[in-house]
């Protein structure tokens, strides 16, 4: 099981991905990673897995039902 950790964000909204997940995700000189707000956490997926995570992760019937249910209009998006 993975070991939370508290970064530190900036008042511009940058964070530094610690760099033994940098390395893993061969993100060592920068690059592209795919934030999903879940409204009540925020996941980072590695460049190129988005679509096999979050399929193994929640059905799209289950993620569009999820959407339709958020009260928060900004994030209530189909």
């Amino acid at each position: 099981m993975a070991t939370p950790a508290e970064f530190l964000v900036s008042t511009s909204g940058q964070m530094s991905v610690p760099a033994a997940v940098r390395h893993r995700w061969g993100l060592d000189h920068g690059g592209r990673v795919t934030v999903v707000d879940l409204g009540d956490a925020v996941v980072l997926l590695p460049p190129g897995e988005r679509q096999a995570i979050l399929a193994r992760a929640l059905t799209s019937e289950a993620h569009l039902q999820f959407v339709r249910d958020l009260e928060d209009p900004d994030l209530a998006t189909t």
